[in-house]
């Protein structure tokens, strides 16, 4: 059984709560959407014997406490969080796993910081602002949409108007033994309506264009593309899976699962994971 430490680490206009567990090389876990700290452990299990695995609450979610709440969260200030978060914990550079928004957050760290990571998978970053013309307004209009829903239909229904953005169908997606995903109730509610307020909109106006994508290319971190086999092809979180991974010159490594593989897969997420990192 492997102790989990935790901490609370004061950064500009917030403290960031994170969580420490297991042996080996430093891993950071950045969560999609409304995941806090918490969101992967039954993934995270798979990892403790070999992985120092770090997961956090982003700033807004759960513990993470702003000294502002209402001014909601930038995606700077959150790459900064990562970026604060590493030096504190370690003067190696660390593996990464980003999920969603969690990628979104990775790529842009390893643009600015590219000293504090080696590797990083960046599993269906969404970020409309990577894809053509016609599909990064698609994408925006259709996060935009959610967050309409959200604000006049309620949170429940704004989540499953995100889930069908995502290629998510709760009714139809395979759940791998030993997985255990949270419920819908209303201890989700505080942390979907931050994001949808503020995190869905600063990743849905992200943009990653060719010569970023380039430069990461040439640059020291290793960025591993990848997707989750049963995410429709035509969803834009995949199409931006596969315009990253055209941008650097390689194959998306498909994950077992969907875009919530790490929640539905917990072990066969972390086995194809440890190939990689």
């Amino acid at each position: 059984m492997h102790v989990t430490r935790t901490g609370a680490l004061p950064v500009p206009g917030a403290t960031l709560h994170y969580e420490v567990r297991g042996t080996g090389p430093l891993l950071l876990v950045s969560q999609s959407g409304e995941g806090d700290a918490n969101r992967s452990d039954a993934m995270v299990d798979h990892l403790v014997d070999a992985y120092t695995v770090v997961t956090y609450d982003r700033r807004g979610l759960s513990r993470s406490v702003l000294d502002d709440p209402a001014r909601g969260a930038t995606l700077d200030e959150h790459v900064d969080d990562v970026h604060r978060l590493l030096a504190h914990l370690t003067d190696e550079p660390a593996l990464m796993l980003g999920c969603s928004m969690g990628a979104v957050i990775g790529l842009r760290l390893a643009q600015r910081h590219p000293e504090r990571l080696s590797v990083l998978v960046a599993h269906e970053p969404a970020i409309p602002g990577m894809l053509p013309e016609a599909e990064k307004l698609r994408a925006r209009r259709e996060l935009d949409e959610m967050r309409e829903v959200f604000r006049h239909e309620g949170w429940i229904a704004g989540v499953r108007r995100i889930a069908e953005i995502l290629g998510i169908d709760p009714a139809r997606q395979e759940v791998e033994p030993g997985s255990r995903m949270a419920p819908l109730d209303a201890s989700r509610e505080a942390n979907f309506t931050f994001f949808v307020a503020h995190d869905a909109l600063t990743m849905s106006r992200a943009e990653l264009g060719p010569d970023e994508i380039g430069a990461l290319k040439r640059g020291p971190v290793r960025v591993v593309p990848a997707a989750g086999r049963t995410t429709p092809r035509q969803m834009f979180d995949y199409r931006c899976a596969e315009e990253l991974a055209a941008g650097l010159g390689v194959a998306p490594i498909h994950f077992p699962g969907g875009h919530n593989g790490n929640l539905t897969h917990p072990k066969g997420f972390a086995e194809l994971l440890r190939t990689l990192c």
